[in-house]
């Protein structure tokens, strides 16, 4: 019995030994060999092989004592061992997998609330532009550089148009709806408008949509 305790100890750390190597070249990455990973790694598969007797016990196997002069049983045992000794393997490149996936995916998401928020912004800040008082600007100075001779009367209609409404941010076919006017038209008046500070555009999730300015707004008051 003691000869057959001997073989199974020596066959514990052949194959724990083996399996630690195993496990190292499958999971080295770089070229160079680095003999402190390949030490650890043959240690945890020895230190797991002599866990195959207790694993054993648990499932109350007697496999231990039946591969005494049992070839074939002994060779079972050589695979539990070398099974249980690259195991940690599996449970790494697993765990590894799983953690990189949820980076992935928290990535992932975490750049769809930023873009979110971005476009979000770009939507709001007019809007809160619009509808903030500035104290530290009088009204004389907030049209200085807008001469009312300067805005025809399709300029002068557009404004008002972008300025009324239910709608804040407008699209180009709902303003040529509503000034009757041709989108070629349209689109060289917001461009003027836009020069003059008097309206602006944003890329919105539905498209570009133009807006009343708070410049524009009090304009368009102030030549009521």
């Amino acid at each position: 019995m003691s000869g057959h305790f001997s073989s199974l100890v020596f066959i514990m750390l052949l194959v724990g030994a083996a399996g630690g190597i195993i496990n190292y070249y499958t999971l080295a990455t770089k070229q160079i060999a680095d003999l402190a990973v390949m030490r650890r790694c043959i240690m945890l598969g020895i230190l797991m092989t002599f866990l195959v007797p207790f694993i054993l016990s648990l499932f109350g196997s007697s496999l231990i004592v039946d591969s005494e002069g049992d070839p074939a049983r002994l060779l079972n045992y050589v695979a539990i061992c070398l099974a249980v000794a690259i195991s940690p393997r599996f449970l790494m490149v697993n765990l590894s997998e799983h953690v990189l996936a949820e980076t992935r995916a928290t990535r992932d998401k975490v750049e769809l609330l930023q873009y979110q928020l971005r476009q979000l912004q770009e939507e709001l800040l007019p809007l809160i532009d619009t509808d903030t008082e500035d104290d530290s600007l009088a009204p004389a100075t907030r049209v200085e550089h807008v001469n009312p001779a300067e805005l025809d009367s399709t300029s002068s209609k557009v404004l008002k148009t972008l300025g009324c409404g239910r709608f804040i941010y407008r699209s180009l076919p709902g303003l040529c709806r509503e000034a009757d006017t041709d989108e070629s038209t349209m689109m060289k008046t917001l461009s003027f408008l836009t020069l003059k500070s008097l309206a602006g555009k944003i890329g919105s999730r539905k498209g570009v949509r133009w807006y009343i300015t708070e410049r524009g707004r009090f304009f368009v008051e102030s030549s009521a």
